[in-house]
């Protein structure tokens, strides 16, 4: 069992679950979804990832106890995966950087597009001159305006800013844009490729775990 960790709260088993469906559809993977407690709006800034770096790591730790072999941290900022990684004995993946490494696999211009003020310092880091521009749709300021038209008719706007400025790939820094399945407006609106960070750490989950899984060869 994979163990997904949302970094925000809501008592909606399907939207907690929406992550680790795509994930399973995807690469036939179990998934088990658990979100922290008392964040409603989720990571937005520093000081909302402060606050929820004890409550994933304690996540984690629990569900490392039962039973997962593997976590993912459903979240573009990748918050407390060091921290956690030195509290479980399995392997930890981040979306964020997930996110960032298949894009650089691409070896073309990226422009990255999330929801808070500057992009995830994991993914800028990462990206270093392959990135074009990082931009955040207006007036979209945590998850819940992306489950909104307005939010949705913004992020499209942002994305066809990006082009603009000379992006060739365009990569989500925020899960919730899997959450609405943006990906997918934007490839067939836009002709673009998309790095999803859903699809993209359940396709690292999905090497990994396949590993873990796999019996030793015979001689």
């Amino acid at each position: 069992m994979i163990g997904l960790i949302r970094v925000f709260t809501t008592e909606n088993q399907s939207i907690i679950e929406e992550h680790g469906n795509v994930i399973s559809r995807l690469y036939g993977l179990p998934v088990m979804s658990k979100c922290i407690p008392d964040q409603p709006l989720g990571i937005f800034n520093d000081e909302t990832e402060q606050i929820a770096i004890p409550k994933i790591v304690e996540l984690g730790k629990q569900m490392e106890k039962d039973g997962c072999k593997l976590l993912l941290i459903s979240c573009a900022a990748d918050p407390a995966i060091e921290q956690l990684r030195k509290n479980v004995s399995i392997p930890v993946v981040g979306a964020g950087s997930a996110a960032a490494l298949t894009a650089l696999a691409l070896g073309e211009p990226v422009g990255v597009m999330g929801i808070t003020e500057c992009i995830p310092a994991v993914m800028e880091n990462l990206l270093g001159d392959s990135l074009v521009q990082y931009i955040r749709p207006e007036d979209v300021t945590n998850t819940t305006d992306l489950l909104t038209q307005a939010g949705r008719d913004k992020a499209l706007e942002a994305a066809r800013s990006l082009l603009s400025q000379g992006t060739k790939v365009i990569v989500f820094a925020c899960t919730g844009f899997s959450t609405i399945g943006f990906a997918d407006v934007l490839r067939k609106e836009l002709r673009v490729p998309v790095i999803d960070a859903v699809e993209a750490e359940g396709l690292y989950a999905s090497n990994f775990y396949k590993q873990l899984e796999a019996e030793p060869a015979s001689f």
